[in-house]
Order: C-alpha cells, then structure tokens, then sequence
C-alpha cells in the first residue's frame, strides 16, 4: 500500500489521527519482521569462515604400493624374439619391481589445543605416513589413535609446541531441515576452501549400520572427505563423508556423518584406541504390514526377532518370534532404531527390554555385551529331526519335504538343523513373490516349530481359528534366518 493510498483511505474513513498513526506503526513492524524472516541468510559468511579456518586442516598421506612385475610368457617358447623381450625384461625388471610411493588427499580438523584431529577412515586407511597441513601454515607429522571403519571416523594425534587453535562439536539432533551450513576442506587438492548450503535432509543412512547421516547442498567433492561442516555457531555438527554424483563431482547432494555419532566413536577412541558398542545378541528383522497381522499386532512397529545365539539375549529368556517393542525406556520403531539405541549404550549395563511375545508384553532385564567381541557369534542350533516322514506335501505355493540328512548334506546344513525344505515353490505364487525359492529351509510355521509335514495343517488351521489373513513362517537360507507372512487366502484357493 502506498503513502498516497494509504492518506486517501484515511481521508475516506475519516479514522483519528492517533488511530492511524498506531496503526502505521504496526503496519511498518510487521513488514520488517516478514523483510528479516525472508531474508534467512547472512549477509557473509566472512567472519564465520575467519573464526574456524585456522582448526581446519589439509591431510596429505603416502602409501608404499608394490612394484609390477614385468608379464611373462608374452612370445611363444622358442620364438625368435624369445631372446630379445628377455633382455627387455632383464634390462626394465628393477624398475617394475621396485615399490612405490602413492600419495592421496583429504581434510580435517583439530578437536583439542593439545592436538587430536578428527578426519575419516578412509582418508588414512592403509597409509604409512600421514602429514598434517595447517591453514596458518606449517606442517606435522600425525599418527593415528583409532579407526571406526563402521562410521567411517578416524582420530589422529599431531605433537606441537604450541596450543592449537580448535573447534568445538554442536549438538547435530538441533540442527533442522533448511538450516544454513558451512563446508571447509581440502575439494580436489585446492587447499582450504569454503563452500555453503543448507540441511537438505536428516537421518540419511547410506549403507552403515549406524548411519545417521546429515545431508547437505553444500558443495562437496573429492578432497573434502574428513573435513567439517558447521552450524551458523561455527560448531561442527558433521563430518563430511561422501557423495551422490553420476560424475564423481558436486551435484548438490552430499552427506556428513551426524556429530552425535561422531562424538560418542571419537571419545571411545581417545580413551580406548577403539570402539565399545554394546551388543544384545540377537538377529531381527522388520515388521511389516503382513507380518504384524499375521502375530496379531496392533501396529507394524518394532523389531521382529528371528535367532537368539548364546548371548546376553538368551541369557535373559529371549525367545525366536519376540518383537522388540522398546529398549532401555525408548520406544523401537523399527530395526535401525534398535541397533543404533543397542549401539550406543555403555557394554554391561543391564536395560529392561520389552518384547510383544504370544500377545501379551513381557518385560525382559539383559546385560549388554560387547558387539565387538561377539562379532563371530554363532546362531543356537535346532532341535534333531523326526524320520519316516511322508515324501512332499504341496500347500501355499510351496513344495515341502522333510529335511533329512541327504538334504542336510546337499544344502551344506549342520547335522542338527531341522525343519521342512522347500523343493519348489509355484512361480505365480506369493511365496515365489517373496523371496523363497527351493533350497530355503522352513523352520517354524505360525512362531511354532515344525519337523512333520503334517503339522503344517495344524498351524494353518489354528491361525484361521484365530481370524488370522496370513501365517508367518520362518525361513532360513545359508543359515541366515527371516520371518516371511504367506495369505492363507491363496491356500484356501489350492
């Protein structure tokens, strides 16, 4: 509205004077709230730039690769240039022997005035020695602490004379979706260089199974692995780690490990020189849609338990068919949720875990251990077989027979796996769907366990008694179990 406009309607209204000069005024502090509110972004990027430079680093490594040994065999035995490539070969062979050096790029930055570093794993991964460029300049020498190749951090140590300048971590669960973010690092061997963005996204996992990445537009390229991005604070809230990108370069998509992964795996390995995750034992799966109405669940949340190995788990009575439900007082929504909630709490602490089991919750007290101990944990075997059973039985697509020890041998299964094999599955079935293919073992049906073909009638007709649309089977292939739903519907047509 402009001034004139604005005499004219209250020349028109005839408003008090008073009335319309307050009401100007209003009008003015609400324009310049929207004017700031639009406005988002910094007039510069300058003075934050200024304030984390000199705790921003370049990281230059050196790697002794093997020497090529020259190919032999290149002319037939015999020819007459046999004698002339042996000589070529004598003559080049030292030099194609001789090891030699590699040199590779990254960033990172420092975290203490006494000279840890942070940066990522696979900056450093392999490398024999590894220098430490700083943006005032000047150049150290930098041994590594510890390496978490599951989150991709690495923290090293730089000895100095003098206090180093240092950032600080900011709280990553604080920062939201549209938020201003700043880049520093190493992009392409350019040395230091600032690039600016925002979060595009939250919770981004990439392959890891403690991902937690924060997604940025903020320009990311080779070279800025291990380097910092920072809040509007000048607090690093990630590390980034890697990109999206059909070319190997920028196109808006980046990702930095959140800073509250970062600063649990990095405190970890400045007091132990590794990491300590705190394991539950047990192998889980989703629950689906299918699957939840399949156990009678209200909702498809929480983590289906498909194997319980020796373990804290077992030791506490968790059972194969439990659904996690929550951990140690947080709800569990799905799987990820769970490994990262286990993950991250203190080894031999002892939770309250609640599982769904037959309907009903059930409170269960187990006692971490240690994931990094348990890696090679072994699933608990099954139960010996029953013998004389009938030769096949065909129901939900499945062609079933009893698994005995010629199976066992042909599918490589231990002596005291049981359960029923999968010979053929129809191809326009739903289990063929799904994912089971003959070879796959079945191991309970309707969370029972099942060694006779004749008892895959009971639990179909007890899940039907109960008003169940789906039965859940338990399916294990290389050893590896998961919880499949099949409609009972399609049985009914067979």
């Amino acid at each position: 509205m402009t001034t004139q406009a604005i005499a004219t309607d209250y020349n028109r209204q005839m408003l008090p004077k008073t009335m319309w000069l307050a009401f100007l005024a209003a009008v003015l502090v609400f324009a310049q709230a929207l004017s700031a509110a639009a406005k988002g972004a910094p007039d510069s990027f300058a003075e934050l730039a200024e304030q984390v430079s000199p705790a921003v680093v370049n990281i230059t490594t050196s790697t002794t690769v093997a020497g090529r040994t020259a190919p032999q065999g290149i002319v037939p035995e015999g020819s007459p240039f046999e004698d002339f490539f042996r000589e070529f070969n004598d003559r080049n062979g030292d030099q194609q022997d001789r090891p030699r050096r590699s040199s590779a790029l990254g960033s990172g930055f420092v975290i203490s005035e006494d000279g840890y570093v942070v940066t990522n794993n696979h900056v450093i991964e392999g490398a024999d020695e590894i220098t430490i460029e700083f943006y005032e300049g000047g150049e150290l020498p930098a041994k590594v602490v510890g390496t978490d190749p599951n989150t991709d951090i690495a923290l090293l140590k730089v000895e100095s004379d003098e206090p180093l300048s240092f950032v600080s971590f900011g709280n990553s669960n604080d920062a939201r979706v549209g938020d201003w973010v700043m880049a520093m690092g190493n992009p392409l061997g350019q040395g230091f260089s600032v690039s600016a963005g925002i979060v595009s996204a939250r919770n981004r996992a990439l392959s890891g199974t403690y991902d937690d990445y924060i997604q940025t537009d903020a320009a990311i390229n080779r070279g800025n692995s291990g380097g910092p991005l920072f809040n509007m604070d000048g607090q690093v809230i990630g590390v980034n780690t890697a990109i999206l990108s059909p070319n190997g370069g920028s196109i808006g998509i980046g990702f930095s490990m959140a800073s509250n992964v970062v600063t649990r795996v990095v405190d970890q390995l400045q007091e132990y020189g590794e990491t300590r995750r705190g394991w539950l034992g047990v192998r889980i799966q989703d629950v689906t849609e299918d699957v939840a109405e399949a156990m009678g669940l209200e909702l498809a949340n929480g983590a289906l338990v498909t194997d319980v190995p020796e373990g804290p788990a077992m030791e506490a009575g968790m059972e194969s068919g439990d659904v996690i439900v929550e951990f140690d007082g947080r709800e569990v929504i799905d799987t990820r949720t769970l490994v990262r909630q286990v993950g991250n709490t203190e080894v031999g602490k002892t939770v309250d875990v609640v599982v769904m089991r037959d309907g009903e919750e059930q409170t269960l007290q187990v006692t971490l251990g240690r994931r990094e101990e348990a890696q090679n944990a072994v699933p608990a075997s099954q139960p010996q077989s029953t013998p004389n059973e009938p030769s096949e039985k065909e129901v939900l697509g499945l062609t079933l027979a009893p698994l005995n020890d010629e199976m066992r041998s042909e599918l490589g299964l231990d002596e005291s796996a049981s359960g029923l094999v999968v010979t053929d599955v129809d191809e326009m079935s739903q289990a063929y769907e799904k994912g089971l293919r003959a070879g796959d073992v079945i191991a309970e049906v309707g969370q029972q366990k099942v060694k006779a073909l004749s008892e895959i009638d009971d639990r179909i007709a007890e899940a039907k008694d109960a008003g169940r649309k789906s039965i859940l089977l338990l399916i294990r292939r290389a050893g590896e179990p998961r919880f499949v739903a099949l409609s009972l519907d399609e049985e009914s047509e067979e």
